[in-house]
């Protein structure tokens, strides 16, 4: 097999989460270029549309599921649409998320647990869902950020935490689950990338994070879609329990 090979997904069923907005959407339409169908999941029916659109588009086939990932129920739920639809998952994306910028002295227990919810304990009830019905050489690839990393000006307590506890969860499940069946658990952490999240910052705040990027620019959405597929192909094969940092090099400021 040559090395262009590798990264193919033909026929593989990769299932993405939070794929309605944002970057889901990239991650969806990447796989689905790279040759995979996609069940598509999020809280809002019309962007699911939309994505399964542009994964049809690419020639491959889209099915699209209502799901609130904070529900292990309906994570279950999906999982087996996924199943009954195609007869396989290869590929999960646990991207669903949502932020929040709440000084720390003004959260209350419900924000915070709000947030978790959806950002780590939904990665985990995804993860476990796929993980019972996935085969050797699957991978599970979740979405984690620099501000697991480090921090970026605002109160973002919750989200950092979140983000924070999802990369130990990808080494722990790494080590679980790759040896004894198979698969592959790693996570990205990006940095500022155009999003529905990036909209609601405050004016002049992406503007004043460019001094720490050595890269002197955001990134783009199929910039990290076609780290997802990286990740998700055989050409990746070797890489498990990692956190890849993908921020134009913030991180190293």
């Amino acid at each position: 097999m040559s090395v262009p090979e590798l990264f193919r997904l033909e026929d593989k069923v990769a299932l993405v989460t939070g794929a309605s907005s944002g970057l889901g959407v990239a991650f969806a339409q990447g796989l689905a270029e790279a040759g995979a169908h996609v069940v598509l999941a999020a809280r809002r029916a019309e962007g699911l549309r939309k994505t399964a659109d542009l994964v049809e588009g690419a020639g491959r086939r889209a099915l699209t599921v209502l799901t609130d990932v904070s529900d292990p129920a309906a994570c279950e739920q999906l999982t087996a649409r996924a199943l009954a639809e195609f007869g396989r998952v290869d590929i999960l994306v646990n991207n669903a998320g949502v932020g929040t910028a709440v000084p720390a002295l003004r959260e209350t227990p419900d924000q915070f647990r709000s947030v978790l919810d959806v950002n780590l304990n939904g990665c985990y009830w995804m993860a476990q869902a796929c993980a019972r019905v996935m085969e050797s050489g699957s991978s599970i690839i979740n979405i984690s950020s620099i501000l697991g990393l480090t921090t970026a000006g605002l109160p973002q307590a919750a989200y950092s935490a979140s983000k924070a506890g999802l990369i130990g969860l990808t080494r722990d499940l790494a080590q679980q689950w790759t040896g004894r069946k198979g698969i592959r658990v790693n996570a990205l952490a990006p940095g500022f990338f155009s999003s529905e999240m990036t909209d609601q910052y405050p004016p002049g705040y992406l503007e004043g994070q460019l001094s720490r990027i050595p890269a002197g620019r955001m990134g783009h959405p199929r910039e990290l879609a076609a780290t997802v597929v990286f990740l998700a192909s055989r050409a990746a094969g070797y890489i498990t329990g990692q956190t890849l940092p993908v921020d134009g090099g913030i991180t190293i400021t």
